[in-house]
């Protein structure tokens, strides 16, 4: 009778063990899809950046056809590991507002400056943040209603060439 509890026991531990290897790489199978999905580009002292995914040097409008293609990185600094993302994208965004035409008014600048500091700073990048998303989706949906447009327009034009062809007894 003794034996029987100890091979119960057995099993149960068995079975937690087999658990616990289970849940072990369910978390490296999730660690490591993270990581493939986000990008690692590191920022070396000489100020060049290396992309680990795709193990070459990138520039910086390479880096902007990322966030334009909508791929997730993280730009670190190869020394310390610092997370550099913000600054680089600020460093885009500043390079874009001198090439050409400039998104920001002065007036907007020295607003977006005035807010630093100020009791609304934390409210303000969320407004910001809203503003630009509801402004995408809107974009988006255009888009759409567009393309929903050109297809309409499309299938009426099929539409007359057809009555046209059958009118004078012409097959379409």
């Amino acid at each position: 009778m003794a034996r029987k509890p100890a091979a119960s026991d057995t099993r149960a531990k068995n079975q937690n063990a087999a658990q616990d290897t289970k849940q072990g790489e369910a978390a490296q199978g999730a660690a490591s899809a993270e990581s493939q999905a986000q990008r690692v580009i590191k920022k070396y002292p000489n100020r060049r950046l290396y992309d680990t995914q795709s193990s070459s040097y990138v520039t910086l409008s390479e880096i902007k056809q990322l966030v334009m293609a909508g791929q997730s990185f993280v730009v670190r600094d190869a020394k310390s590991g610092e997370d550099l993302t913000r600054s680089l994208l600020l460093q885009i965004i500043l390079e874009e507002e001198s090439a050409g035409a400039p998104m920001f008014t002065e007036a907007v600048l020295s607003n977006i400056i005035r807010f630093y500091g100020h009791a609304m700073q934390g409210h303000m990048g969320a407004y910001l943040e809203s503003n630009l998303q509801s402004l995408m989706l809107m974009q988006s949906k255009m888009g759409h209603q567009q393309q929903n447009i050109m297809a309409q327009m499309q299938e009426q034009m099929q539409k007359q060439t057809a009555q046209f062809l059958n009118a004078f007894g012409m097959k379409p």
